[in-house]
């Protein structure tokens, strides 16, 4: 239902007069973008709810703070969980017994090191010294070639079918001795894009290839998607969003006939044994917070858990002095390298990054910048809010009022975005849409404003203006706005 508006004379007119148009739909935009009066929603600034942090805000820091409510025992659980995501892996044998196993392949030697202050990661570009693919990389996979990989598909036992040589994410780092698989490249072509009001705004189109492959060529029908790492933040919220919540959402088949079929993915749950709701990850491959960590251990720095029991990390067969290497798994106790506790400890505090206060959220013009948000249509599928149900053992994290803009759906973002590589249900079309809470903070937490699962974007309306397939109209209805009213929409965007 669109708000009440206070139209003047001369917009009247204009909307009367070309209501049918192009100008009577930029008098509407004209309109709501009108300063607004109206106080914002109850607990809105505070989008976490009581896990709201309220300090750092503005600071590098802004999103390393634990749950605000999160009480004495918490706290301490949470900073012992920060150890381990900040720990140094070393290779082994060594003579730190709790801290070795990294490799022999791997992208980085510690959580911290792509998740930079818990927040984004970036492409390479040479703006920081030293930089390399650190906390971006390679997803790798093939088409299925047998009945066995169709029935790992189908059963969703499996997400993707790995490459088989690389494995299923390319690892340009590798201990002594060892050779790094390859290096990532990225090319860049500038397109430029006309908005309504004459502004020309050059958006980058990355192609991405791979050279000084280690070992051997890739599977013709090697498949590639880049990803960065995205921020931490209100990750245990998430998780506590309410099962039915998200699937009444989804209208795969539009149904409704508005344009937006958003989709679940459904993946296997190795904790439960079963088939389940995805909700991490730009595809939403995984489908609970320790499962997507114990994975990062074993893809991004090999590192086993007994959840994934692989001490050679992503090394494949045809790696044999990978997988031939000394590893940190303990043969008399038969533990893995990361023992259940240390994952325990580090998901706890992924769950415990809490959510930063909202900045200047009062504003006339952050208003304003909402009311577009709406008049638009991108809350089909960032939906603003909802309330968390009740997650065993986390009462501090139950019961809350959240302001995550997010449907934790699948939605077709168009050609422009799609990296044409399956994952799951979710097609190469198709990325679970982004939580918008802390964008804002991106610039101060981790020195850019690079967006969307590859950084492509290199601010918020680039990142706007890649927006496709269901998205579309939402995208052209920012780009037919006047500068004022973008300006608008961009300043309650940096407020979340």
């Amino acid at each position: 239902m669109r708000p009440k508006l206070k139209i003047s004379r001369f917009q009247r007119f204009c909307s009367a007069s070309f209501a049918a148009g192009v100008c009577g739909l930029l008098c509407y935009f004209a309109a709501v973008a009108q300063p607004s009066k109206e106080a914002i929603e109850q607990g809105e600034e505070r989008a976490g709810g009581d896990a709201t942090t309220k300090r750092a805000v503005n600071t590098r820091n802004a999103f390393s703070q634990s749950s605000a409510n999160l009480g004495f025992e918490g706290e301490l659980k949470f900073k012992i969980g920060n150890a381990f995501f900040r720990k140094i892996w070393v290779s082994s044998p060594a003579s730190t017994k709790s801290s070795d196993g990294l490799g022999p392949l791997y992208n980085a030697r510690a959580c911290q090191h792509c998740h930079l202050k818990d927040g984004r990661g970036h492409p390479p570009e040479g703006n920081w010294p030293g930089d390399d693919a650190v906390s971006m990389f390679l997803r790798l996979s093939i088409p299925p070639q047998s009945d066995e990989h169709r029935r790992l598909l189908s059963e969703h036992r499996a997400n993707a079918i790995a490459e088989p040589t690389y494995g299923g994410q390319l690892q340009d780092l590798a201990l002594q001795g060892h050779d790094g698989e390859g290096r990532m490249h990225i090319m860049y072509q500038e397109r430029p894009v006309h908005l309504g009001d004459g502004t020309v705004v050059l958006l980058r189109a990355p192609t991405y290839t791979i050279t000084d492959l280690s070992y051997g060529p890739l599977h013709p029908q090697t498949m590639m998607s880049p990803r960065v790492a995205p921020q931490m933040i209100g990750l245990g919220l998430l998780e506590a969003s309410p099962e039915d919540r998200i699937r009444a959402k989804a209208d795969a088949d539009d149904k409704d006939r508005d344009g937006i079929s958003g989709r679940t993915n459904e993946v296997w749950s190795h904790e439960l044994g079963k088939v389940v709701l995805g909700r991490f990850g730009w595809k939403a491959g995984n489908p609970s917070i320790r499962q997507q960590s114990a994975k990062a251990f074993a893809g991004d720095m090999g590192l086993s858990t007994s959840m994934f029991r692989l001490p050679s990390g992503d090394c494949t067969d045809r790696q044999q002095i990978c997988t031939a290497a000394p590893n940190g798994e303990d043969a008399e106790t038969d533990k893995p390298e990361i023992t259940d506790q240390m994952l325990d400890f580090l998901a706890f505090y992924a769950e415990n990054l809490a959510v930063p206060y909202r900045k200047k959220a009062k504003a006339p013009e952050v208003l304003a910048g909402k009311k577009l948000f709406g008049a638009l249509g991108c809350a089909a599928c960032h939906t603003p809010s909802y309330v968390t149900g009740n997650l065993k053992g986390r009462p501090h994290l139950s019961g809350q009022k959240i302001w995550p803009y997010t449907d934790l759906l699948l939605h077709d973002m168009g050609e422009g975005l799609a990296d044409n590589r399956p994952e799951g249900a979710a097609t190469g079309r198709e990325w679970r849409t982004a939580p918008l809470w802390g964008i804002g903070h991106t610039e101060a937490v981790s020195d850019h404003t690079y967006f969307l699962h590859d950084g492509r974007a290199r601010s918020i309306e680039e990142a706007i203006l890649w927006h496709g397939g269901e998205a579309q109209a939402a995208r052209d209805g920012y780009a037919a706005l006047s500068d004022k009213a973008r300006e608008a929409l961009r300043k309650f965007l940096n407020s979340l």
